[in-house]
């Protein structure tokens, strides 16, 4: 057993030395230790690598803005390691690790299992503003609410030691490394790329997970190519925690079976057992240029689809849906404009931040009285990184330079908006 103390991820790891590399991901607000229950049985084949996300379980608080950049600090951890090629199971946004592996690193991966994983996790809005929430409230709100979200009822009650243990475990977590995570989650989104994933993959659900149940694992099943799907009777979204030895013996028959085939179509010569495997490094494909998108005719990209994007991210998509669902033969080109100009030219530059962005218009918007706007970019000053305490001060700067009446009344529409966004639900 090793621990890492200074590399790129924190990570340890269980298991003779001269076995195949199994990696195990953790779900957003847990630690590595969501994984106990398994490393028994499986070090007796494996030798087994777990790693914490960034600001959890006392890791480094250096947060990651997409699963991507993710993946990468692992493949830079591994590489550190000499591990080329590994078996991988991944929880929630450790299965979107994973699964982010198998699309851009493919001839890295033996096989692969996602356990309450999804193409897409929920709605971008959704956890933007557990971000929020964060920010303005702590971790204590999903904390005291992790429970609910990853054990069944029954669980829970029958296990009160685990539940505080869950809950201690978001406590201690870096709450802007949680928010970058909500906000990689926000963007991740691979239901497109769902057939391009080629490495034997198990889909693992818990029966009772309500946030990323069977119906998300179907979705994954329908577009990875021969994948399989297992549903874990009487478990909820920490499946390997609540049902331990029925996620064992899953991952244990999926990665005994999966990994030889993948040795042989990679051409290595067959192992008499798993624990006798002594896995090389695999060819590596010959590196081809591909060729780039064409140059745009008239020299500079069209900004519409980088404005869309931004104004997505920044408003959310339920705005913007209704906006543009709203745009007729007559608004259509407005919203077209307002698109590419407001937002693919003007919020897509480099000189400012959004957050200077959002201060500089929330200013703009009292000036000028237009209050529903106001409301809708009080949810974006928030999404953008601005407390609560922040867009107080700065309404109380348009105070001396707009008037006494326009804060007032942006003072109203700021606090019903503030309080909607930042109060926990139940």
């Amino acid at each position: 057993m090793s621990e890492s103390a200074t590399n790129v991820l924190q990570y340890r790891f269980d298991g003779p030395e001269d076995a195949p590399v199994l990696i195990l991901g953790p779900s957003l607000g847990t630690t590595w230790h969501m994984w106990d229950r398994q490393i028994p049985e499986l070090t007796q084949a494996w030798r087994v690598l777990r790693f914490d996300l960034p600001g959890h379980g006392g890791a480094p608080a250096e947060p990651a803005p997409s699963v991507g950049e993710l993946a990468d600090r692992l493949l830079a951890t591994l590489d550190e390691l000499g591990v080329q090629y590994f078996g991988y199971a991944g929880c929630a946004i450790g299965g979107a690790i994973g699964a982010d592996l198998a699309l851009r690193h493919p001839q890295r991966l033996a096989s692969l299992v996602l356990v309450a994983s999804s193409p897409r996790f929920g709605t971008a809005d959704e956890f933007r503003r557990r971000g929020v929430i964060v920010r303005t409230n702590g971790l204590d709100p999903m904390a005291r609410t992790a429970p609910d979200r990853w054990f069944t009822h029954t669980f829970a009650a029958a296990q009160p030691a685990i539940v505080e243990w869950s809950v201690q475990m978001v406590r201690t977590t870096d709450p802007e490394c949680y928010i970058a995570a909500c906000e990689a989650l926000a963007a991740f989104d691979i239901r497109a790329e769902l057939g391009r994933i080629g490495v034997p993959t198990l889909v693992l659900a818990g029966s009772e997970d309500r946030d990323t149940g069977p119906a998300d694992a179907r979705t994954l099943v329908a577009g990875i190519p021969d994948a399989r799907l297992a549903v874990v009777p009487g478990a909820s979204h920490l499946a390997p925690v609540e049902q331990p030895a029925a996620v064992t013996d899953l991952l244990v028959r999926h990665f005994g079976s999966a990994w030889q085939p993948a040795l042989d179509a990679a051409g290595f010569a067959p192992a008499a057992t798993p624990h006798t495997l002594h896995v090389p490094v695999p060819p590596q494909a010959p590196v081809t240029a591909e060729p780039g998108p064409a140059p745009e005719a008239a020299g500079r990209p069209d900004p519409y689809e980088a404005g869309l994007k931004i104004r997505r991210e920044v408003l959310g998509d339920a705005h913007v849906d209704r906006a543009l669902a709203a745009a007729d033969d007559l608004t259509g080109d407005f919203q077209e404009l307002l698109t590419r100009y407001a937002w693919g030219e003007v919020w897509a530059r480099e000189g400012l931040d959004r957050r200077t962005r959002s201060c500089v218009t929330l200013t703009a918007l009292v000036a000028g009285g237009h209050l529903e706007e106001l409301a809708a970019h009080t949810r974006a000053a928030l999404r953008n990184g601005l407390t609560p305490a922040e867009i107080s001060e700065v309404i109380l700067q348009t105070a001396v330079y707009c008037g006494m009446p326009a804060a007032d009344s942006a003072f109203r529409v700021v606090c019903a908006v503030i309080q909607e966004e930042t109060t926990p639900q139940p």
